[in-house]
């Protein structure tokens, strides 16, 4: 029997502020086929690690997308007591983040959730990193003089979220210029305009979606051996944005659109997701500086 294959849209206000949601239906044999708009394109088979981190990464073709979304349960973390910060003693040199991001006309951004300090209800701020928080990051862009930048959302106890909590976080171009993040789950919400020369409505650009073990002061050199572990990231599921015609459409992150990167190796990383779960985007990571055993 042929494959069934049926899309179902549910269609909103066609605005910046709301997209419509696609749903697909699939066929219900062991053959199941995933589907694609007819023009477009696909992801490259691979692509290579930049070194600095270990990090599990996933990142669509260049295409027509605005924006990725999705609904994940913040890991748990154990740090490597070995590895304190020589200058801040009650801090890691291992940061464990999970965001966002993309690349537009050569601009990249990083958007999420990274370890960090906070500050309590007295006012101090804390020496050790204790709750996950808000960032944005984006490089420079060229063409039009914008600055590289980073910033943090406010050390404020209603943008602090903690190992355990479900959280649905969504980057995606608003207008010429200007993304739209929102982090919101547990009772709390973030929002955040950012401004990105390089992204627009009509242009061509990746996005991706990011679990990470980040190392201090190490960019673009080897990860550092660590006994640090971030366990039990769940992905729920995770959906692209993409414009077509004057809608933006949100459709399933699956593996027919994503190039897959276990960076630097597949053995530091612990990767599961039925095929039910990753036909919607959806998959469980652990990541260990000490190599699983296979």
């Amino acid at each position: 029997m042929k494959n069934i294959l049926a899309l179902l849209f549910l269609f909103g206000v066609s605005s910046c502020s709301k997209y419509n949601k696609q749903s697909i239906l699939e066929a219900s044999n062991s053959n199941k086929e995933i589907t694609f708009y007819p023009d477009e394109v696909k992801p490259d088979a691979s692509k290579p690690c930049f070194q600095g981190a270990y990090y599990r990464k996933l990142v669509s073709s260049h295409d027509k997308w605005v924006g990725l979304s999705g609904t994940v349960v913040l890991p748990e973390i154990h740090f490597d007591q070995n590895r304190k910060h020589p200058s801040k003693p009650k801090q890691f040199l291992d940061n464990p983040s999970i965001y966002l991001g993309g690349n537009m006309s050569g601009q990249e951004t990083d958007i999420g959730l990274a370890w960090e300090v906070i500050r309590d209800e007295k006012g101090i701020v804390s020496e050790e990193r204790k709750a996950y928080r808000p960032f944005l990051r984006r490089t420079d862009y060229v063409a039009t003089g914008q600055k590289a930048v980073f910033e943090n959302a406010p050390a404020q106890s209603q943008y602090y979220w903690y190992p355990g909590e479900e959280v649905h976080m969504s980057v995606k171009v608003i207008a010429n210029g200007k993304i739209r993040f929102i982090v919101e789950g547990a009772g709390k919400k973030f929002e955040r305009d950012f401004d990105c020369d390089g992204y627009r409505l009509n242009a061509i650009g990746e996005f991706k979606r990011v679990n990470a073990i980040d190392q201090v002061a190490n960019e673009g050199k080897p990860a550092q051996a660590t006994e640090t572990k971030v366990l039990n990231s769940l992905w729920k599921f995770t959906n692209l944005l993409r414009l077509v015609g004057n809608e933006v459409i949100e459709v399933p992150f699956h593996s027919g659109r994503y190039t897959e990167m276990a960076c630097p190796s597949s053995e530091y990383f612990s990767i599961k997701g039925s095929e039910a779960e990753k036909a919607k985007g959806g998959e469980s990571i652990s990541i260990s500086g000490i190599k699983f055993k296979n």
